[in-house]
């Protein structure tokens, strides 16, 4: 069983107008504590998202685990530690059959039915979301609450982490709720090293 850390750090290149201020980004995540790290990047090319991997796996040496959206083949060439894919993407069946055995696969689930089929497929880790209102998607799937990430925890012995909405100020309700880890975006874009420094306190209490 995959042990998933409490941060579940998500750098989204569309919060960057520069690849430096993700690069910089990504860097105080880490100096903070950060040792689990999504790259996600809807709307750039290949090679740019191959780009930013490669300095992102550099920036991150051996002590963060590092996560590709969507793209099983940018996963491979940049040397990403796995794999996560939503319910638009490539089935979890087939991303497995691409990144092999060792490398972790995350899928995205949105209500019962589809945690139910999280459960039963390779996935290592389950996300669940939206828990709350989101800034970070432009068509966001319906508000689950925190019953949603209840519900979703009885449906799987699978780690499970929540997503959408989730800050300083929420987190250990999410967490009490029965979700392993959060992922955070919005929340860590304003001192970032200082905003991860304050998650991981919280978790400690």
């Amino acid at each position: 069983m995959l042990a998933l850390p409490k941060l579940y750090a998500i750098v989204d290149a569309a919060c960057f107008s520069q690849s430096e201020e993700l690069y910089k980004f990504a860097q105080e995540l880490i100096a903070g504590g950060v040792t689990f790290l999504q790259y996600r990047n809807k709307n750039g090319s290949a090679r740019v998202m191959l780009e930013h991997a490669l300095e992102l796996r550099r920036i991150g040496g051996d002590s963060v685990r590092l996560i590709m959206n969507d793209r099983a083949d940018l996963c491979l060439a940049a040397g990403f530690d796995g794999c996560h894919v939503g319910q638009d993407d490539l089935s979890a069946a087939a991303v497995r059959e691409i990144i092999g055995n060792d490398r972790i696969l995350g899928l995205s689930t949105h209500n019962p039915e589809q945690a139910k089929q999280a459960h039963e497929s390779s996935a290592d880790y389950i996300a669940v979301g939206p828990v709350f209102q989101t800034a970070s998607k432009a068509n966001p799937d319906p508000v689950i609450a925190l019953e949603g990430v209840r519900r979703a925890r009885a449906l799987t012995s699978k780690p499970l982490v929540a997503i959408g909405g989730i800050t300083r100020s929420n987190c250990r309700q999410v967490l009490e709720a029965g979700a392993d880890s959060v992922a955070v975006i919005g929340d860590l874009l304003l001192e970032p090293q200082k905003s991860v420094e304050d998650f991981l306190s919280l978790f400690k209490r």
